[in-house]
C-alpha cells in the first residue's frame, strides 16, 4: 500500500495557548485536522462559559481562511458553578470539562485539591451526558513519578467512576499498560486517548546520552513495555481508543533551561508519524478509525464529510522549528525516516 485515503482526522487533546503563540501554532493543526479538543488551561485558566466563547473567538480570528472547528472545555475548579456548566453544554458551546490535579502538569495549580468538593460538578455532568476529560496523575511527593498514573487509577479514578454512574470520561494522554488495560476493560461510558509522541518514545529519548528536553512531557514518558502497550492499543481498531495529540508548544528558551517546560509539540508531523508507526505495526487499514471515527463516536458528534490523504515516498520533511512572535518553538522530531506525505 502506497496510497490511504482517511476521513478528515480530528485531534481530542490539544494546546492552543494564546495571543501570539496561538496565531503561530493554531495553523499547524487546522491543516490536517478539522476538529479539536482546545485545552482551557490559559492564564487564567477558563472556567466560564462566557470565557470559553471567549477564547473560541480567539481561535477563530486566528484562522481567518479556514474550516476548523474548536471544541471547547472548562477547567474544572473546586467553586465550578453546576448551572454554568450545564448552560454552555445546553449552548453547544462546551464538549467536555477538564479535571486537572492541582499541581500535575502546565498551569493546573487552580486544579483540584479535594474531590468531595467538586461531586455535585460531577453528577450534574452524568445527569447530562457531558464528558470528564482526565489528566490521571496523582500528585503527592511519596509517589514515584513513573508511577503516578497507575496509582490515580486505582485510587482516584476508579473510586470516582463508581461513586457517579453515567459519568463519561476520557483518560487523556495514557502513557501506560494499567491505563491501556483499564480503558479497554472500562466500557462505554470510558474512552483514552494517545498522543503521538507516546506511541515513538520511551524514558531513554529523555534521558539516554544527556537530557533531552524537547521529550520531556507529562505524563512523563515510561519503561518501552508501556510504548509497546500503547502501540498495541491505538492500532488494535478497539473503538476505546483515540487521538488526542497533546501537541503542547513552549518557546525554546522554555524548555531548554534549569527548569525546562512539559510538553511536546507534534501538530505539524503528527499524520505523517502516525502513517509509519501503524504501517510498521501492520495496522494502516486501522489508521482512520483511531484518527477519524472513535473520537466522534465517543463524543456522539457527526463524522467529518471531508478527507485526507497521505502517500508513501522518499523521506518527507517538515520544518525543525516554528516561529512565533515570542521565539522559536521546536518541532518534535521522531527519531525516525517519515515515508508517509500528507497530499
Amino acid at each position: 500500500m502506497d496510497q490511504i485515503t482517511l476521513r478528515r482526522p480530528d485531534d481530542w487533546h490539544l494546546h492552543l495557548r494564546d495571543g501570539a503563540m496561538l496565531r503561530a501554532v493554531a495553523p499547524e493543526t487546522a491543516r490536517h485536522f478539522a476538529r479539536a479538543i482546545i485545552m482551557p488551561n490559559l492564564v487564567p485558566p477558563v472556567v466560564t462559559g462566557d470565557q470559553a466563547a471567549a477564547y473560541r473567538e480567539r481561535i477563530l480570528a486566528a484562522l481567518p481562511d479556514g474550516d476548523f472547528e474548536p471544541l471547547m472545555t472548562l477547567y474544572l475548579t473546586e467553586e465550578t458553578d453546576p448551572n454554568d456548566v450545564a448552560a454552555a453544554h445546553a449552548s453547544g458551546l462546551v464538549k467536555a470539562v477538564k479535571l486537572y490535579p492541582a499541581g500535575a502538569t502546565t498551569n493546573s495549580a487552580s486544579g483540584v485539591r479535594d474531590f468531595d468538593k467538586v461531586r455535585p460538578v460531577l453528577e450534574k455532568m452524568a445527569e447530562i451526558g457531558l464528558p470528564l476529560c482526565v489528566h490521571g496523575e496523582v500528585v503527592t511527593h511519596d509517589v514515584d513519578i513513573f508511577d503516578r498514573e497507575a496509582v490515580f487509577i486505582d485510587t482516584v479514578l476508579d473510586p470516582l467512576r463508581r461513586a457517579t454512574p453515567g459519568l463519561r470520561v476520557v483518560m487523556e494522554h495514557i502513557t501506560t499498560k494499567q491505563g491501556a488495560d483499564y480503558a479497554r476493560a472500562g466500557g462505554d461510558d470510558l474512552g483514552a486517548t494517545i498522543t503521538t509522541h507516546h506511541l515513538v518514545i520511551n524514558r531513554n529519548a529523555i534521558l539516554v546520552g544527556g537530557i533531552k528536553p524537547h521529550y520531556y512531557c507529562l505524563p512523563v514518558a515510561k519503561r518501552e513495555e508501556h510504548r509497546l502497550a500503547l502501540r498495541a492499543a491505538a492500532t488494535s481498531g478497539d473503538a476505546s481508543f483515540f487521538l488526542g495529540t497533546d501537541s503542547a508548544p513552549h518557546v525554546d528558551p522554555l524548555k531548554e533551561n534549569a527548569c525546562g517546560c512539559a510538553g511536546c509539540f507534534t501538530a505539524t508531523n503528527t499524520m505523517s508519524i502516525l502513517a509509519e508507526v501503524f504501517e510498521q505495526e501492520g495496522a494502516l487499514d486501522r489508521l482512520e478509525a483511531f484518527t477519524s471515527l472513535n473520537g466522534p463516536r465517543f463524543y456522539g458528534l457527526p463524522v467529518n464529510e471531508g478527507t485526507l490523504t497521505l502517500t508513501k515516498g522518499d523521506p518527507v520533511t517538515y520544518p525543525a522549528k516554528i516561529e512565533t512572535e515570542d521565539g522559536a518553538v521546536t518541532v518534535f522530531d521522531p527519531m525516525m525516516p517519515l515515508h508517509w506525505r500528507v497530499d
